[in-house]
């Protein structure tokens, strides 16, 4: 009922830049926080970045003054710049959402993924 769907990733160069989207769709009636995390084999999931209301955002220490989230205008996909990109950056960048449905209920959907690879 409710899908993200994330693309954008690929291999880039030490100092590169990549820009990731995620397009939401389904029966959502408020889509209010949209976010980026990522996970590297053998570690934890860890928060990237997250946008609230179009305009309040949070990012990790570790990406703060590199990446950059925003959120269209339809207020249906979600984007993430990625400039001056690291190794450490590599992993499988997930899209989530937390949404209000037609139903009045709330959900927290996630993305499948897509591989961001920063080769040294």
């Amino acid at each position: 009922q409710v899908q993200l769907v994330e693309s954008g990733g690929g291999l880039v160069q030490p100092g590169g830049s990549l820009r990731l989207s995620c397009a939401a769709s389904g029966r959502i009636l408020v889509t209010n926080r949209m976010g980026w995390y990522r996970q590297a084999p053998g570690k934890e999931r860890e928060l990237v970045a997250t946008i609230t209301n179009g305009k309040s955002t949070n990012y990790a220490d570790s990406v703060k003054g590199r990446f950059t989230i925003s959120r269209d205008n339809a207020k249906t996909t979600v984007y993430l710049q990625m400039n001056s990109l690291k190794p450490v950056d590599t992993a499988v960048y997930y899209c989530n959402a937390g949404v209000i449905t037609v139903r009045h209920e709330y959900l927290e959907v996630w993305g499948q993924g897509t591989l961001v690879t920063v080769s040294s």
